[in-house]
This record gives C-alpha cells, sequence and structure tokens, in this order.
C-alpha cells in the first residue's frame, strides 16, 4: 500500500553531503585523481554554505 508513496518520496530525495562525496570519489580515475578529490572534500568542497 505504502510502496507508491516510498518510491515517489525516494525520487525527490536530496542526496546527503555523504553520499555525494562518495560518488565523487569513485568516479576517480585513477589514484592520483582519488588523492586530488580526497584533498578537494578535506579542504571542504562540499560542505561550503552558498
Amino acid at each position: 500500500m505504502f510502496t507508491p508513496i516510498r518510491k515517489f518520496a525516494r525520487a525527490f530525495r536530496v542526496q546527503s553531503v555523504e553520499d555525494r562525496e562518495l560518488a565523487y570519489l569513485n568516479a576517480a580515475q585513477d589514484r592520483f585523481d582519488l588523492e586530488y578529490r580526497q584533498r578537494e572534500i578535506d579542504r571542504g568542497l562540499f560542505r561550503r554554505t552558498r
């Protein structure tokens, strides 16, 4: 009964900061790119207020 409502709600769910960071890290092409992305996250790339 609630399954369609849950699916609808998930479609509009905003990704958390942790989810965005993980997706960004997973998109790295090699070890150097991964290290660069980790440094960017450590500097607050996804935690800035807009």
